[in-house]
Order: structure tokens, then C-alpha cells, then sequence
């Protein structure tokens, strides 16, 4: 016990910070994550469907066709409800997602979630793989390119991460079509498995790679493999050009700070300087990065996947969008932009994991 000098109160000793308040200030923590989440899941619902009302296709007309009756045609615009004010039909769509009815496609004629759970594990297999790739070779050579940096190695690897940037998707993907399948036979073609294959492996995950394993069928995986690397390589290169740009930028920023020279003064050698402390630095902001380019090859797999025939997301919706099928375009878009968010908000989860001072 102690005593003020200036006002002669009298205090006790700090009171010890409380379990209770640590647990509070989680929840509370987890509370804001949930009510951000679910604003933001909000605000993609509220972004297709008034998606759906501003893009000039009637919906009812793709359903019941042009050769439909003035009556077929009120009918059935009474039945998809489109003869609700706005924010009615805006709070049964909000319903209908959260009971998983996404509408029926028009082009399949079977309902849309159903679709979706069927071609978006393609998407997510070959995404997977592309960004792997992307990881192992973008951030190794984004960190040699910044520690070579004005050198010749330093310049051929700037030029190839520019290549990323600037070859378009579609030119790539038949380049690669035409030289390693037509001309060299190396991988195979257009498709996800060889015709002979296909249906021989029952879905459980929907991935084919991990489906054919469960299996034990090592045909259709090595078949499966040979289709998939092909495409998944294009996607990391294009990852790859992302990822070794920003890892570059990262350590340079990172190899001029003081602690870096002090470390090279205390003569601790060059590659703990480089992958302890300078690249200890910057994991941080590069699992935002890597999170990022993941989510893109997630939604921008579309020329991709459609130059090599994949039934992914990607495919789906391209058919989609010829055919007019807006109950398809919508559900396909919003998974596509509840995958982007949650990606995002892993990628914070793990920031504040890796980097204390977020927390604080």
C-alpha cells in the first residue's frame, strides 16, 4: 500500500488483469469477425441480385420460352415472384440462399447448387495445384531477384514475372495445347480424364486426384494428373508473376533496414540473414498476397478452363451467360465471391496469428 504525495490517497497495488477479461475481449474479438462477415456476405447477396435485375435478359422468358402465351407468361413471372416490389423479392432471395436454393438452371434443368457442388471442386483441384506451384517458384524467385538486385539474374526474372502480367490467358493455354499435347504428347488434352475413364471413379470429394486415390485406382489418377498439369501450371505461372513481384518488393524494402546490416556485421551468415531475418519479416504480408492470388485464380480460371474444356465453375459460367441462364449466373457468382471473402478473412485470422502486434 502506498500513498499519493499530491492528493494523500491512498492506493493498494496494481489489480492483476483477469482471466474473465481476456476471454471477454475474445469473444468480442470473434463477435466483430462474425458481424463483419456477415455484413459483407450481405453486401455480395445485395450486389447479384440487383445484378440480376439491372442486366437486360428476362428472366421469365428464358424459362418459358418466346413462343410462351401472354397467361404462360404472367403465370409463371406470379410464380418466381418477380411481381414483388424490389425489396420483397430482395428478402426472399436473402432466404432462398440461406436454405440453399439457388434457383433451378435453365441450360441443365437441374437446380443450381446442385450444379455447383458438381463443378466447383474441378475449379478448386486445379486452382489448388496452380497456386502450390505459384508458392514453390514465386517466392523463391522473388527473394533471389531481391538479393541479386540490378544483376542479369535479377533482370531475366523481372521479365518473366512481366510475362504473367501481359501474355494473355487464352493465347497461352492453346500455345501450350498445341505444343505439348499436339506436338509432344507430354500431357493430355482437353478434359478433365481421358473419355474411357470417365464415371469410373465414384465422387466423394468431388477432387478427382483425392477421389481416384480413395478408390485405388491409379489409372484414372495418373490420367487425371496428365490432364490437370497442363492447365494448373498456366495458372501458377500466372500466380507465380504476382507472387515473385511482391516477394521482391518485401525484401528490398526489408534488406535495407538496419537490423539486416547489423546481422551481416555480427557475421551471421548471409542465408540466415536472408531467410530468418529478412524473410521472417515479410511472411506476414506475403500470406495476404498468396491469399489474394489464390482467390484469383479461383474466379479468374474462366479462359482457362475454357480453352481446355475443364468442368469447373469458370466453364459453367461462360455457358451459362450464352444461354441466358440467370439463375446459373448469379448462383455461380455468388460462390465465387463468398470464396473470395472468406479467403480474405482467413488470410486476416492468420495475420493476426503470425504478427502479435495485430492483435494489440
Amino acid at each position: 500500500m502506498s500513498t499519493d504525495v499530491e492528493s494523500g490517497a491512498i492506493s493498494g497495488p496494481p489489480a492483476p488483469v483477469r482471466r474473465g477479461g481476456r476471454r471477454f475481449a475474445g469473444l468480442r474479438r470473434l463477435a466483430e469477425f462474425l458481424v463483419i462477415l456477415a455484413f459483407t456476405f450481405l453486401g455480395l447477396l445485395a450486389i447479384t441480385f440487383f445484378i440480376g435485375r439491372v442486366i437486360p435478359i428476362d428472366p421469365v422468358l428464358a424459362v418459358v420460352g418466346d413462343r410462351a402465351t401472354t397467361a404462360q407468361y404472367e403465370a409463371a413471372r406470379v410464380a418466381m415472384g418477380l411481381d414483388q416490389p424490389l425489396p420483397v423479392q430482395f428478402v426472399q432471395y436473402v432466404a432462398d440462399v440461406f436454405s440453399g436454393d439457388l434457383g433451378r438452371s435453365v441450360s441443365t434443368n437441374r437446380p443450381v447448387a446442385d450444379d455447383l457442388a458438381r463443378v466447383f471442386p474441378a475449379t478448386l483441384e486445379m486452382a489448388t495445384i496452380g497456386i502450390v506451384i505459384g508458392v514453390l517458384l514465386g517466392v523463391p524467385l522473388g527473394v533471389l531477384s531481391a538479393v541479386k538486385r540490378g544483376r542479369i539474374i535479377d533482370q531475366l526474372i523481372r521479365i518473366f514475372a512481366l510475362l504473367g502480367y501481359s501474355v494473355p490467358a487464352f493465347w497461352l493455354g492453346l500455345v501450350g495445347l498445341a505444343l505439348f499435347y499436339a506436338g509432344l504428347g507430354w500431357v493430355g488434352g482437353p478434359g478433365r480424364v481421358d473419355i474411357f475413364y470417365d464415371g469410373l471413379v465414384d465422387p466423394v470429394t468431388g477432387l478427382l486426384l483425392v477421389d481416384s486415390l480413395i478408390a485405388g485406382d491409379l489409372d484414372v489418377f495418373f490420367s487425371a494428373l496428365d490432364h490437370i498439369i497442363l492447365p494448373a501450371t498456366i495458372l501458377g505461372f500466372f500466380s507465380l508473376a504476382y507472387i515473385a513481384r511482391m516477394t521482391r518488393s518485401f525484401m528490398l524494402d526489408q534488406l535495407g533496414q538496419e537490423y539486416v546490416t547489423t546481422a551481416r556485421v555480427k557475421g551471421v551468415p548471409e542465408w540466415k540473414v536472408i531467410w530468418v531475418h529478412a524473410f521472417g519479416t515479410i511472411r506476414v504480408p506475403l500470406i495476404t498476397v498468396i491469399g489474394l492470388s489464390y482467390a484469383a485464380l479461383l474466379e479468374g480460371s474462366v479462359m482457362i478452363e475454357t480453352v481446355f474444356s475443364w468442368p469447373g465453375i469458370g466453364n459453367y459460367l461462360t455457358t451459362a451467360l450464352f444461354n441466358a441462364d440467370m439463375n446459373a449466373v448469379l448462383g455461380a457468382t455468388l460462390v465465387i465471391g463468398t470464396v473470395f471473402i472468406l479467403i480474405n478473412k482467413l488470410s486476416d485470422v492468420l495475420y493476426r496469428i503470425l504478427d502479435p502486434r495485430s492483435r494489440t
